[in-house]
């Protein structure tokens, strides 16, 4: 189903917007994909806020022409879906995830922060923990000395009690 012209801008202002607003792009092959699948992959996909869309090719190279994901621009080529995210790592981790578990889905590439990702540099991305898993790590880092230094001072009040107790 071919579209008009007024559909095709339609198209490449919605996909403007959404790189604008992107962090991360990610490109997968779906060649062979069942309809089951592709729908678990999208609600997935929007459970973390991931947008993935199936697009003509030339439509979203005009859309990203002139971003940061312009770089990726020579790989748009044959069946594939686009995966934008605000989050620097969702895009790259929700297709990476499904891709371990269904073979037909095949990474491409990507880009982030203005440069283009081969596959394995995605699966890089991907490997990264979300900003809420590293932050919890932070405040880890951070407690550690605090309880440890009240550790100490609880076993050094404990023996000052003993010594107390044992001289009366």
């Amino acid at each position: 189903m071919s579209l008009n012209r007024s559909e095709k801008e339609a198209v490449i202002n919605e996909v403007t917007s959404l790189a604008a607003k992107a962090q991360t792009l990610v490109i997968a092959e779906y060649r062979g994909i069942t309809v089951a699948d592709m729908t678990r992959l999208r609600a997935s996909a929007r459970g973390q806020g991931v947008s993935l869309s199936v697009l003509k090719n030339t439509l979203a190279r005009r859309a990203v022409a002139g971003s940061s994901f312009g770089v990726v621009a020579d790989q748009m080529t044959g069946p594939l879906i686009y995966g934008f995210s605000e989050d620097a790592v969702a895009a790259a981790k929700v297709v990476a995830d499904f891709a371990k578990t269904n073979d037909k889905l095949v990474i491409r590439g990507g880009a982030f922060a203005g440069k283009a990702l081969d596959v394995n540099g995605v699966k890089e991305l991907a490997s990264i923990p979300s900003k809420e898993v590293l932050l919890a790590q932070l405040c880890g880092l951070l407690m550690s000395p605090i309880s440890r230094t009240a550790v100490v001072l609880g076993a050094l009040a404990a023996k000052k009690g003993e010594g107390a107790a044992a001289a009366a």
